[in-house]
């Protein structure tokens, strides 16, 4: 007796959770015109932590011949009693041929075991044709353009605007950087003279000019002087031209030799007094004095110096300012150069796929 009891309620417990599994399947139209779409909603309820399969149907694969699955579509689950819920899926169908289908029952899988619905029938219609009037039928017609909307077009063509605006701005700076030159700097090597070759330089042209001989002698003298100051500045770094003779013989004093200061002073003294006292001097007297200072050149020169001296050149303030502004400019030249040239591919490729 206990025996059969607990397999009474056993098989009560079982089928009271199998009367609360169920599978339905609702179709949303009965009739269709060919072509058009009907939508079956197959609805399984069972345990929340229930395993449910529904039937996979491949895109254009017939559920019966003549009705074609377009598509499928699980919806979101919707609680019910006790711990149930119901999960939906809803197949798109559509058939061209104009007649009743029957819908076989659909098998939906719950914990392995099987489930089915009811069937479902479906009507296709057809458009009825008049044909007692065929006068109120039309011809096929020629390919028609579509119809123009500048919603489609208003965004390349401003985009072409801004494209022109910017080419325009670019163009402007282009002719600004253009105009003006720019200031190329270069490091220079300059070959210089030595202090002594320019001094004899300038004493052989005393000498082409025949100064010696002269009889200004006033001329001579100031410029065979200039020419020892020149010197006496460049060799020995102290600002001669400014200096007084007696002031050039007391700085030079200290490092040559008295015999050839002595020569040296003799011919400033013989120059002061012939350019302020005006001292009239013999021809020789003047060819004396000028081999006085050949000798004084020649006694002081400095030969083992670098005759290359390297230049650099220094900038302005305002040149500094102009190649500064003109990099500037370069820079933004180019970013929107590369700015049209991206806007001028995405109108042409809109263009393309408007026109396609």
């Amino acid at each position: 007796m206990r025996r059969l009891s607990l397999c009474i309620i056993l098989t009560a417990s079982v089928l009271a959770a199998s009367a609360q599994v169920s599978v339905e399947a609702v179709i949303d139209s009965i009739q269709i015109f060919v072509g058009q779409q009907a939508h079956v909603t197959l609805t399984a309820t069972a345990k929340e932590n229930a395993k449910v399969e529904f039937p996979q149907f491949k895109p254009m694969e017939y559920i019966t011949p003549g009705v074609e699955v377009l598509d499928r579509q699980e919806l979101e689950q919707q609680p019910q009693d006790n711990g149930f819920v119901s999960r939906s899926m809803v197949y798109t169908m559509t058939s061209f041929d104009d007649t009743l289908y029957y819908i076989p029952p659909m098998t939906v899988k719950i914990d392995g075991k099987p489930y089915k619905s009811k069937s479902l029938a479906l009507k296709v219609l057809t458009i009825e044709v008049d044909t007692l009037h065929a006068e109120q039928f039309f011809g096929p017609k020629d390919v028609q353009d579509n119809p123009f909307q500048w919603s489609d077009w208003s965004l390349p063509f401003w985009l072409s605007v801004l494209m022109l605006v910017l080419l325009a701005v670019t163009y402007y700076f282009y002719l600004r950087l253009r105009d003006n030159k720019p200031i190329i700097s270069h490091i220079r090597i300059v070959k210089r003279l030595l202090p002594h070759q320019k001094a004899m330089k300038e004493i052989e042209q005393i000498k082409a000019d025949k100064m010696v001989s002269s009889e200004n002698s006033k001329e001579y003298y100031t410029k065979l002087t200039d020419t020892l100051r020149k010197y006496i500045e460049e060799r020995y770094g102290f600002n001669a031209m400014e200096m007084t003779s007696s002031e050039i013989i007391e700085k030079l004093m200290a490092s040559q030799d008295q015999k050839a200061l002595d020569e040296l002073r003799q011919l400033f003294t013989t120059a002061d007094l012939v350019k302020f006292a005006k001292y009239s001097t013999l021809i020789n007297e003047n060819d004396a004095n000028l081999v006085n200072a050949i000798d004084f050149i020649n006694q002081t020169k400095l030969e083992n110096v670098p005759v290359e001296e390297t230049v650099k050149p220094q900038l302005s303030e305002e040149d500094q300012r102009s190649q500064k502004t003109r990099r500037v400019l370069k820079y933004f030249i180019t970013a929107i150069a590369v700015v049209c040239l991206a806007l001028f591919a995405y109108v042409v490729y809109t263009l393309y796929m408007l026109l396609v």
